[in-house]
């Protein structure tokens, strides 16, 4: 039995299909009520990280467990060692930790503190682990939903600053790798998209995807914290702004994780809005 953690998130909802999909037993954690939701034989547990309590009824009689943070527990909540103790004592044997490839680029970065903490923590579980750091998220483009749909337009900051964006599908491609095989124990994955795209460049994509222009407003430093400041703290926006208008070298650096694991390319961000195009129309 494989146990989902943010099964209805953007990784989540794609990696409960994948592992049904695949004839695995799969109970699907959320802190909302899904009962009945996604593929046949699914098993919806209301729950979260950030209470370990809640997570004991999901995990008995698991063999492995996909750990990802969402929203605020990215920032607060118990802490890590709580969780990773209810994980070992339920006799979990394998776990795959979401993080980001900025705990492992900026390791003084106060904003991915706790993500660090929670490698450290299933590092030292003695159980089989494996990380995965995934590059900025193709999803986060559905912030443009909105303006797209209504003008025609997105807004974003440091228009012509590129990085490699990766699909959440493939993210969670590799974790059911990483969950269902062997030889992935102790690794590290970063993971990224194929190919460097900037804000600019994403909007065109949308653009010839819907067959209609949509035209790009570039947003100064300060306009962009000012929005990201009405639900992200000070440290989280302070150093998402600071990755995206200026990146580290390995930030920018398309990985060979996703193939490796995959046996195929990673997806460019075209196939992403391919997939959601609705969303924006």
């Amino acid at each position: 039995m494989i146990v989902v953690t943010g099964a209805t998130g953007n990784i989540g909802r794609e990696l409960v299909e994948l592992l049904a999909g695949g004839g695995e037993e799969v109970v699907a954690v959320s802190r909302g009520e899904r009962a009945g939701e996604g593929p046949a034989g699914v098993r919806w547990v209301r729950g979260g990280v950030g209470d370990a309590g809640s997570l004991r009824p999901a995990l008995d009689g698991a063999r492995a467990l996909f750990l990802v943070l969402g929203g605020e527990l990215n920032f607060r909540g118990e802490a890590p060692d709580v969780l990773v103790k209810a994980v070992v004592d339920a006799g979990v044997e394998r776990i795959v930790l979401v993080s980001s490839q900025v705990a492992g680029t900026r390791p003084d970065a106060s904003s991915h503190d706790r993500l660090r903490g929670f490698e450290g923590a299933v590092r030292a579980s003695g159980r089989e682990f494996t990380v995965l750091r995934p590059a900025g998220f193709a999803s986060n483009a559905f912030a443009w939903a909105e303006s797209v749909r209504a003008r025609r337009t997105v807004h974003a900051p440091f228009g012509e600053v590129a990085l490699p964006v990766v699909d959440p599908a493939d993210i969670a491609a590799v974790a059911a790798a990483a969950l269902r095989e062997d030889g992935h124990a102790g690794r590290v994955y970063e993971l990224t998209g194929p190919e460097l795209i900037s804000p600019r460049r994403q909007a065109e994509v949308i653009s010839a995807a819907l067959g209609e222009e949509v035209g790009f407003v570039e947003l100064s430093r300060a306009e962009a914290h000012a929005g990201m400041a009405r639900f992200m703290p000070e440290q989280v926006v302070a150093g998402t702004l600071d990755v995206l208008g200026a990146p580290l070298p390995a930030e920018q650096r398309v990985g060979p994780d996703v193939e490796a694991v995959l046996h195929r390319p990673a997806a460019p961000f075209s196939a992403w809005v391919a997939r959601h195009l609705p969303v924006f129309a």
